[in-house]
């Protein structure tokens, strides 16, 4: 290797970055699991979707979405049974109501309405009385201040305390009825929200996934690539010191493996992008240690499938369609909701309490007088200004809206699986090609390497068949990738769902 590289070392320019190059690359991509790098963890497509099932924000807030609506559903239930409140209050009385009565205030020989209050005033013990015994305190005459009427006399006492329980019931209540189907609808349309939020995540994984194995294919080439230049060059050195290769061969042998050198370490860094990427849609710590196992070519095999089985346009599992279809259930229940408005309502109603008036704070000596009733309510909607009438035109105008969508929305789902399948077809066709010009492209490669070795051909001549090799290997990578990602994408809008109840997932039909 020293040998090799003796030019390198006469150089400034390409030496640094040829021997860092063929250090640095001599392994894999990402290193395998070694004693100095122990938190290295290889993932494989099934760890990566268990992983994104339990850490992917989108996942579990779609899934916090279900336990709301689930919620509000109860809250909803819960208007069905009766409603029990306690209750509570105490009164203070600034000024205590006064009752009069009527006297002819012409009369002098009674002395006016102070001649009738003294006439009364027998009364007024007795009154006292009484009410001292049911506990409306003491009433107190007045004369009237010389007004037009009477005197009078103020009844009440300054404290009055209450406390007490009622409950109420709906009986009949059309409106309420439907709005438990619609939560219910609610909760559905939440239930579905979160399996399109798991179909986008299992999506992205997927293909964040291949693209790692895309870009390891990729700088795996490269590698190849600058590993044969190096060994290209250090032939041709040999030769030149041997006086057997031109200085212009020379010269071009050693371009070729600077020119390699680049290529390997943008692959490298696409690798470490894909990488992040993947983090990313899984929902880990970006400085989280990882690798994933396996090859495209482990995905090949899926070309050699029946397309077929995957063209079903029924859209019967596609989420979006079935989210509209939910929507268009709570439309037409939110229409019969609105009618329903111009139903009567019947309610039961209870109601129990305790009531105590004083004149002073002690508690003990209080007379509590108690009240209770219970019966029903009756509400008849009479006229509202026409609101309910332009709330259901509003509903009906969302419900044609919505339909509308939901055609268009199927037209262009439609579309998009033609287009899926046409680039699946297409891609496997590819493949197909690329495989055998990969053969051919390494036979001739084979040849020209033997035949430079030996003199008989240019280096040029190898390049071009190093190229040649090149563009076929990545081209039949490619096309792996884009059948895969293609069918992942076909699979999403078909709406199927690998991943079961329990959360494990089936990758015999991925």
């Amino acid at each position: 290797m020293k040998n090799r590289f003796k030019y390198f070392i006469l150089t400034a320019t390409a030496l640094p970055l040829a021997l860092s190059a063929q250090a640095q690359y001599r392994n894999d991509t990402i290193p395998k699991e070694s004693p100095k790098d122990t938190s290295l963890v290889t993932l494989t497509l099934n760890d990566a979707l268990q992983i994104a099932l339990s850490e992917n924000v989108a996942v579990k807030v779609a899934d916090k979405e279900i336990q709301r609506t689930e919620y509000a559903k109860k809250g909803t239930y819960a208007s069905l049974f009766p409603q029990i409140n306690a209750s509570g209050a105490y009164q203070r009385t600034i000024k205590k109501q006064m009752m009069y009565m009527d006297t002819d205030s012409g009369s002098d020989e009674e002395g006016g309405g102070m001649g009738m209050l003294s006439s009364l005033a027998p009364y007024f013990v007795r009154i006292n009385e009484l009410s001292e015994k049911a506990g409306l305190g003491p009433v107190q005459m007045d004369s009237g201040g010389g007004s037009s009427n009477s005197g009078g006399f103020a009844v009440g006492r300054w404290n009055t305390y209450n406390y007490g329980v009622s409950a109420s019931m709906p009986i009949v209540n059309a409106q309420l009825w439907e709005s438990l189907k619609i939560s219910g609808q609610s909760v559905d349309l939440a239930v579905e929200k979160a399996r399109s939020s798991r179909l986008d995540m299992v999506t992205q994984v997927k293909q964040a996934y291949y693209a790692v194995l895309l870009a390891k294919e990729a700088f795996n080439v490269y590698k190849d690539v600058y590993e044969n230049a190096v060994d290209n060059f250090g032939q041709t050195e040999k030769r030149y010191n041997a006086q057997k290769a031109s200085e212009l061969e020379y010269t071009r042998a050693k371009s070729t493996v600077a020119a390699a050198i680049p290529n390997v370490y943008n692959a490298e860094s696409s690798v470490i992008l894909a990488l992040w990427q993947l983090k990313a849609v899984m929902g880990i710590d970006l400085d989280r240690n990882i690798d994933v196992s396996g090859s495209l070519e482990d995905f090949s095999q899926e070309m050699f499938r029946d397309i077929n089985e995957h063209s079903d346009p029924s859209l019967e599992y596609n989420t979006t369609m079935r989210q509209l279809a939910i929507q268009a259930e709570q439309l037409a229940s939110t229409v019969r909701m609105q009618k329903a408005a111009y139903l009567p309502t019947l309610a039961a109603n209870f109601s129990y309490s305790m009531i105590a008036m004083t004149n002073d704070f002690k508690f003990s000596e209080y007379q509590w007088s108690p009240y209770s009733y219970v019966g029903v309510s009756l509400s008849i909607p009479i006229f509202s200004g026409g609101k309910r009438h332009y709330d259901v035109r509003q509903t009906k105008v969302q419900a044609t809206q919505l339909d509308l969508q939901r055609i268009e929305t199927e037209r262009q789902l439609k579309i998009a699986i033609r287009q899926y399948l046409n680039t699946m077809e297409t891609n496997m066709n590819s493949f197909n090609s690329a495989t055998e010009a990969v053969a051919l492209a390494q036979k001739a490669y084979d040849i020209a390497a033997k035949s430079y070795k030996v003199g008989k051909s240019t280096i040029t001549e190898l390049n071009d068949a190093q190229l040649t090799l090149t563009q076929a290997s990545l081209a039949q990578s490619q096309a792996v990738y884009n059948f895969v990602v293609a069918k992942s994408n076909l699979e999403k809008t078909l709406g199927y769902d690998f991943i079961d109840e329990k959360g494990d997932v089936d990758l015999e039909n991925m």
